[in-house]
């Protein structure tokens, strides 16, 4: 994979402003108006900025308290600290971000390979990504009040990491990779189980987001040629939203959003839907996107120590991966990259050093967000 230099300046560049037209004279009585633009440098990444980063996940993923486990409870055996409930993803505060978290350090790493804790890294990754850790990992999942745990939003992280190790290219890849194998698998089945039973997609900005489930889980899906799940998310995405038309971007976002459900449904369409067909859905569904005049405020955080305000840092990465994405395969929409940029801006600068409300998971938001200027 080609590594993309970068200069992460993000004090601060971002306040210069770029006029796009002259002002315009006006007929008498009518008021004048300007259509300045202002420009935000696009983020870059650098190995300074991974050395930074790869502190959140090194930070959380041993670390065991406090932890929320959003565990049903059917007796007294079932009352175990994390450690030994799930003893690979057991910190970063819940189950799904202890993966965000070891998918950061296999794709900082990845990129990265001269980490100034590159060695710490690998140490964690082969002490806890074991094969009888992730038989634990998997005993858990199939015990029957856990058949729908992570539903789906913790299933799309844990492929994405799946992913990540299977593009590795590096010995201890295969090691890993041969050890998740048996959850990988059975949680491809559970999404291949449980999507013909959905009969309305969930339009939420947090966890439960049908189309992020559904976008990530179809990157693993083509990444590794596993076709019956492929199959399943393309006939469900259309179902979904293929008749979808005017996305009321303007309700968004709600105050607990990390996710936004516009852009979110986009994401998945743009994967599955070919070029015309996807630019014709497009149209109907966010016209705007089109006009280079677009433009989207960053989600903003009044306090970052409360672990669900925090939640709009989250949703400006994830727009910014959308945006990025959809500039970076489609040249008409290269103006949403300023959009992205913006986004970018408002949230980075308060990343590394944040309350552990965010820290416990923003950074991978962050680093998939700049993943997606690899595209270009």
């Amino acid at each position: 994979m080609k590594k993309y230099i970068v200069l992460f300046a993000v004090a601060i560049a971002f306040s210069s402003c770029t006029e796009t037209k002259e002002k315009e004279q006006k007929p008498e009585g009518v008021a004048e108006t300007t259509s300045a633009i202002q420009q935000f440098p696009k983020p870059v990444f650098t190995i300074a900025e991974a050395n930074k980063l790869i502190e959140l996940p090194l930070h959380c993923v041993t670390t065991e308290y406090p932890n929320k486990l959003g565990q049903t409870i059917g007796g007294d055996s079932d009352l175990q600290p994390p450690r030994e409930l799930h003893p690979t993803f057991y910190g970063c505060f819940d189950w799904h971000s202890a993966v965000h978290g070891y998918w950061s350090m296999v794709t900082l790493l990845k990129e990265f390979p001269e980490l100034e804790k590159a060695e710490e890294v690998r140490n964690i990754l082969k002490q806890n990504i074991t094969k009888e850790n992730i038989e634990q990992e998997v005993a858990y999942f199939q015990k029957e009040l856990n058949k729908s745990y992570e539903r789906t939003y913790g299933w799309a992280w844990l492929l994405k990491l799946a992913e990540a190790i299977h593009t590795w290219e590096d010995p201890l890849a295969a090691q890993l990779e041969a050890n998740l194998q048996p959850l990988t698998t059975l949680i491809a089945e559970k999404y291949i189980e449980f999507l013909p039973k959905l009969v309305y997609p969930i339009r939420v900005g947090e966890h439960t987001n049908t189309a992020f489930g559904l976008t990530f889980a179809y990157d693993y899906a083509e990444t590794l040629e596993d076709n019956a799940l492929k199959t399943a998310i393309e006939d469900r995405a259309r179902d979904f939203y293929l008749n979808d038309k005017d996305c009321p971007l303007h309700w968004e976002p709600s105050g607990y959003d990390f996710l936004s459900p516009c852009l979110e449904e986009i994401d998945i369409m743009r994967r599955i839907l070919p070029e015309t067909e996807f630019k014709s859905w497009l149209k109907d569904f966010m016209p705007e996107m089109a006009n280079n005049d677009f433009k989207l405020e960053p989600g903003k955080v009044s306090d970052r120590t409360d672990g669900k305000l925090v939640h709009l840092d989250g949703l400006n990465f994830s727009r910014a991966w959308v945006l990025y994405g959809l500039a970076s395969q489609y040249p008409e929409f290269k103006h949403l990259e300023n959009v992205a940029n913006e986004h970018v801006a408002y949230s980075y600068p308060n990343l590394v050093g944040d309350s552990y409300e965010g820290g416990h998971w923003l950074g991978s938001f962050a680093i998939y967000a700049l993943l997606q200027l690899e595209l270009e």
